[in-house]
């Protein structure tokens, strides 16, 4: 697979996580674990039932213990700093602390072997920065002491994933096909604060489990291969910077589905996310096809 196949699949993962916002609301009231566990559950499922085409595939769950400590630290751990970040701090505030990891992608990846950080890759991630900065202004406002530990949890969940991200990077020789062992431990955990914090509550209707279903096996499970991919054998800089496209996408999904209003800030936030995205990937953009 050549660098810009893998950058390719890799952007795939930041347009299903686009779909996650309009999704989870579609979910109905489920606690936040509980459809972690639920959707986690489902994705590393579809992964072992591949598996059963390919048996050889289920040698890729043999790893080293540094493998699984990243894989499930870096799932699990930023899932649920998130969550505590979301019930602690207001969602607005909390989400543009949480984004600032496309940035950490991009500025970590200079510490890699062999890759090297140009101008244009660090304009870009923070042109990107400045415009998810836009996409929630306006909601930002005076916090109170109490939501320090959810202000605290987004900053340290950024990092959590833009860490898991680029060790990815490190642990190349770790086939992808790990990434379902992943999976399956990150739903155990989940499943295990379920049932110590939260009451459950299923779904109500077929299409809030059509809904958990869908999550499953898109934001919350085929993402996570193609992000696999897109860190291990794509180019890493040209992904943290497009990752900003997230909470745009995200935005213009709840919009169209009726859960948002368009605004200017969008507007604006749309040209700056992308151009960004277009800087940063310019050496993969002009790059002459062989």
């Amino acid at each position: 697979m050549t660098t810009r196949t893998a950058t390719l699949v890799g952007l795939t993962a930041i347009l299903m996580w686009s779909l996650l916002s309009v999704m989870t609301v579609a979910t109905g009231t489920i606690p936040a674990f509980q459809l972690a566990a639920m959707t986690f559950a489902i994705g590393a499922a579809v992964a072992f039932a591949s598996f059963l085409l390919r048996p050889s595939a289920f040698g890729a769950l043999k790893q080293p213990l540094v493998a699984w400590v990243v894989g499930v630290g870096g799932l699990f751990g930023y899932h649920a700093l998130y969550f505590l970040a979301l019930r602690f701090a207001p969602p607005a505030e909390a989400g543009l602390l949480n984004y600032l990891w496309p940035l950490l992608i991009v500025l970590f990846s200079s510490l890699l072997p062999g890759e090297r950080l140009a101008v244009h890759h660090i304009v870009g991630a923070l042109l990107g920065l400045a415009g998810t900065v836009l996409l929630f202004a306006g909601n930002t406002g005076a916090f109170t002491k109490e939501q320090i530990p959810g202000f605290a949890a987004a900053f340290v969940a950024a990092f959590v994933w833009a860490s898991y991200s680029v060790m990815s990077r490190r642990l190349k020789a770790v086939p992808t096909d790990a990434v379902a062992g992943f999976c399956l431990a990150t739903a155990v955990l989940a499943a295990l604060v379920h049932m110590m914090v939260e009451t459950t509550v299923w779904p109500a209707t077929p299409l809030q489990w059509l809904a958990v279903v869908a999550l499953g096996i898109g934001p919350v499970g085929a993402a996570f291969f193609a992000w696999d991919i897109g860190m291990k054998r794509g180019d890493i800089r040209v992904l943290g910077a497009a990752s900003y496209a997230t909470p745009l996408l995200s935005t213009a999904f709840l919009i169209a589905a009726g859960f948002a209003k368009p605004s200017a800030n969008i507007a604006i936030a749309a040209i700056l996310i992308a151009g960004g995205g277009l800087i940063a990937a310019k050496d993969m953009v002009l790059r002459k096809r062989t």
